[in-house]
């Protein structure tokens, strides 16, 4: 009965195996097994692009299964399947074209596909063409990433396949955008080309930049006959001029193998070191090769001789040198299209330059807030009581000592600001009517004498600071709402702690000025301002 049962079991399997080979996706891995098996970053591209070529409606699934290193060949006959973990020494095998299950298998039965991180990667590159197309918005904004951080020409068709059928317009223009960067570096078409590049000129992504500069970048060739007239010239270059010394032009002789090597001073004294016999070396005593042009003569003896190579001189540089032709060449080989990337990237930095100006003016604003914010009250106590306060500082140390103990009793950074932003007033007005009470009102009209005593407060509140918070710097977080920056483009942006800063220096500004102008006490404050003793007659 058992091994009936057995000899049941076997022709199952093996009709199940038979059935599998005759599978349009099984077949084509089976051609590929070699490659698949031998997982080699070297030749497994032909065995992916396979796949991925295939048109066949698994053909994802195996890439993904093979990515996650999910699929197994049975040893028995060679297939391979889709494989997912029972326990630690059984697997359950899937059939990729019909994804019936197979059964479960024990391990050693079977081979696991190993990819490693560089095969890996060849095959995100290859599912990005199915990503492409996924109902999954989320997959599609993967595959774009994917692409940006890996551009390739293979994916320049699949991508301008799936933009008309987009229909996220978010990800329909970053595929315009991606389409037009793989076209400037890997379009066949210089017209497509150059209208992709015309598109861009006005972008002021890093990533443009990066695609553009490789297409006006230059190499110097040297060419010892007429110069080829279809190469894309960018200049001729003359040996002594600013843009090729002569020491550069003969060292680049050498590394094309067009001239002999300079023979250097450690060559030099590796060859008489060498060649020392009887304590002479070219017929010179080795005490008195002390000297560059004692060790030459002798090198010049040894080459005369034949013992070491003969370094070529100043002569025979120069005739070799005159002999040849230095061109700096574009590396993209079409004028028309590096004339175009040049004008692009001219463009983009006078729009980069203008940004930038713009980027830095806000900086200012936000630095200046902060500044007005500081002045201001000094501004007023000055103006009013004809007071230098040296420890204004001190008091601006103050407020913010006062927000980072209100945030150690309130966690909550929103509510500790909302508190602390009128505590800090609080704190520093009352250490200013009790420096004013006990200090300021006995020296008033004595400018040098106030100067001395705020400055003496000033040490004594930064010591005092120091002996209760010590030296080391305390935070002051802000709310999570004001982490980040509002980004305009690739070259302006302002944090949005830096915006609040100004809406709240602005806001200030503005109940300054109505207090100033709209109010009694306002207009007291400027009578004393301009005029104390009339204000002072009038009461």
């Amino acid at each position: 009965m058992i091994r009936t049962l057995l000899a049941v079991l076997a022709l199952l399997a093996m009709g199940i195996g038979a059935r599998a080979q005759e599978a349009p996706m099984q077949k084509l891995l089976q051609r590929q097994a070699a490659l698949i098996v031998e997982s080699s970053r070297q030749t497994i591209e032909p065995a992916i692009a396979a796949v991925a070529g295939s048109g066949l409606d698994s053909a994802q699934t195996v890439l993904q299964a093979w990515q996650a290193k999910e699929i197994w060949q049975r040893k028995v006959d060679g297939l391979f399947f889709h494989g997912e973990r029972i326990d630690a020494k059984t697997y359950r095998l899937s059939d990729f074209d019909t994804g019936a299950d197979i059964g479960r298998f024990p391990k050693e039965e079977l081979r696991q596909i190993k990819p490693n991180s560089g095969i890996r990667a060849l095959l995100g590159v290859a599912l990005v063409q199915f990503q492409l197309f996924d109902p999954n918005p989320a997959r599609r904004a993967e595959a774009l990433i994917s692409i940006e951080r890996n551009p390739d020409a293979a994916a320049l068709a699949p991508l301008r396949a799936s933009i008309e059928d987009e229909t996220d317009p978010a990800l329909k223009a970053q595929k315009r955008r991606l389409d037009r960067l793989l076209t400037i570096a890997y379009g066949a078409d210089e017209t497509v080309r150059i209208a992709a590049i015309e598109a861009l000129s006005a972008d002021l992504g890093v990533d443009v930049r990066a695609t553009l500069n490789p297409l006006v970048a230059t190499h110097i060739r040297i060419f010892t006959g007429d110069v080829p007239t279809n190469l894309n010239i960018a200049r001729i270059l003359t040996p002594g001029s600013d843009a090729l010394s002569m020491t550069r032009a003969y060292d680049l002789l050498v590394t094309a193998g067009l001239a002999p090597p300079r023979i250097t001073p450690d060559d030099v004294r590796t060859a008489l070191a060498d060649n020392v016999v009887d304590g002479r070396v070219g017929g010179i005593p080795t005490a008195r090769l002390d000297t560059d042009a004692a060790r030459a003569k002798a090198y010049a003896a040894l080459a005369a001789a034949g013992t070491v190579p003969a370094g070529p001189t100043r002569a025979d540089i120069d005739s070799s040198i005159a002999a040849h032709h230095y061109v700096e060449i574009y590396s993209e080989p079409s004028p028309v299209v590096t004339a175009a990337a040049t004008e692009a990237l001219g463009t983009i930095a006078r729009r980069v330059g203008l940004n930038r100006a713009v980027d830095l003016t806000l900086d200012a604003l936000s630095l200046a807030s902060i500044y007005f914010l500081a002045a201001i009250g000094l501004a007023i106590t000055f103006g009013v009581m004809g007071v230098i306060n040296m420890a204004h500082g001190e008091f601006i140390m103050m407020g913010a000592y006062t927000g980072f103990v209100v945030q150690r009793i309130i966690p909550d950074h929103t509510i500790s600001i909302i508190v602390a932003i009128p505590l800090a007033f609080a704190v520093t007005f009352a250490a200013g009517v009790v420096m004013e009470r006990l200090m300021l009102r006995w020296l008033y009209n004595r400018p040098l004498e106030t100067l001395l005593a705020t400055f003496g407060i000033s040490i004594a509140l930064q010591q005092l600071a120091k002996n209760i918070f010590g030296t080391q710097a305390r935070p002051l977080t802000a709310p999570a709402w004001l982490d980040g920056a509002m980004v305009i483009n690739d070259v302006v942006s302002i944090s949005y702690i830096r915006i609040a800063i100004l809406i709240l220096a602005l806001i200030f500004l503005g109940a300054f000025l109505c207090v100033m102008r709209r109010t009694r006490f306002g207009l007291e404050t400027r009578a004393v301002t301009q005029n104390p003793r009339m204000a002072a007659s009038m009461g």
